[in-house]
């Protein structure tokens, strides 16, 4: 797939998805669906499958702040790729940018840099200066070859359905619901980091840790320990794991730190882990984060964090 930052370089004419499609969730692929090569009908196969997204999000441009990301730009590429996109644009989503009516981004983006000929959109897209443009506008110029993504809800267990979205998602991650949220995605939610060097405190109790580096976009879930499935490139399949989120507070004595943290222990594993990237998707919320008395009491709840995490994949496996 390629990844387009300057528009000279944009493949043309285009079929393309429109949004931020952050996640990647199911949601989105359902609006990604009808411009994927394998879904362009004989009469459209000359077109190049493209998501047009915009870098930063348009309420990190608006807020001035930081905005997490279920899927900080890496890992949207991946599976973007993986889906069958041939390209990704992304529009710097800036002052110039802001200012455009819809007419002139119509006209300025989709028309003249992108040569759109067929368009995908969710059902709520909005775009163009204060957010006027909507999806009147887009069929008054691309009639029956804009596709409109219905709202797209899941039912879970005997709840009220629930609307597939990123915010979702999010708060679901925020509540440790980790079904919820691998639910919606329509895949497990995972971390993807360099391991680096950190205290080594597990090291000393019998349990010890991966230190995960990850990008600072990346949206963390709820602090505590979560049942994990790890892959890394040294071994052919997932390595079940225990992994913690959060500010480490371990025993009384410990200083908290100021930023959380995230640790995996690897199950049935030994191997130096320094530097490798691991792929860590979340299965289960085990248990909040707490302190400890002492050590032992710490290494005593380790070890039966574990077997709860053993007990979890028996019963998936």
């Amino acid at each position: 797939m390629r990844v387009i930052f300057d528009p000279n370089q944009i493949s043309r004419p285009t079929a393309i998805a429109l949004g931020n499609f952050d996640g990647v969730h199911i949601g989105h692929r359902h609006v990604i669906a009808p411009i994927l090569p394998d879904a362009l009908s004989r009469n459209h196969q000359h077109l190049t499958s493209t998501v047009v997204s915009f870098s930063p999000h348009p309420q990190e441009f608006f807020s001035k702040q930081p905005r997490s990301l279920l899927a900080p730009f890496d890992e949207k590429v991946a599976l973007l790729e993986s889906i069958g996109i041939e390209q990704l644009v992304l529009l710097p989503f800036d002052a110039d940018l802001a200012k455009l009516t819809a007419a002139e981004f119509m006209q300025q983006i989709l028309i003249d840099s992108l040569q759109v000929e067929l368009i995908s959109v969710g059902f709520d897209f909005h775009f163009g200066q204060k957010r006027q443009g909507n999806i009147t506008d887009l069929k008054n110029v691309w009639g029956d070859r804009l596709t409109v993504i219905t709202e797209q809800k899941m039912i879970i267990s005997d709840s009220a359905p629930i609307r597939i979205s990123s915010s979702n998602i999010r708060a679901a991650l925020a509540n440790g619901e980790v079904d919820l949220a691998n639910a919606l995605l329509g895949r497990p939610y995972n971390l993807v980091g360099k391991v680096v060097q950190g205290k080594q405190l597990g090291r000393t109790i019998g349990f010890p840790t991966a230190n995960l580096d990850l990008p600072a976009q990346k949206c963390l879930p709820r602090d505590g320990v979560y049942a994990v499935k790890v892959n890394i490139s040294s071994s052919p399949k997932p390595i079940f794991g225990v992994m913690n989120i959060g500010l480490r507070p371990t025993v009384k004595e410990d200083l908290r730190g100021d930023r959380r943290t995230v640790e995996v222990h690897l199950l049935d594993w030994q191997g130096d882990l320094y530097d490798q990237y691991l792929n860590v998707d979340l299965v289960k919320f085990i248990r909040p984060e707490q302190k400890f008395a002492s050590l032992d009491a710490l290494k005593e709840q380790i070890k039966s964090d574990c077997q709860t995490a053993l007990n979890h994949f028996a019963v998936l496996t």
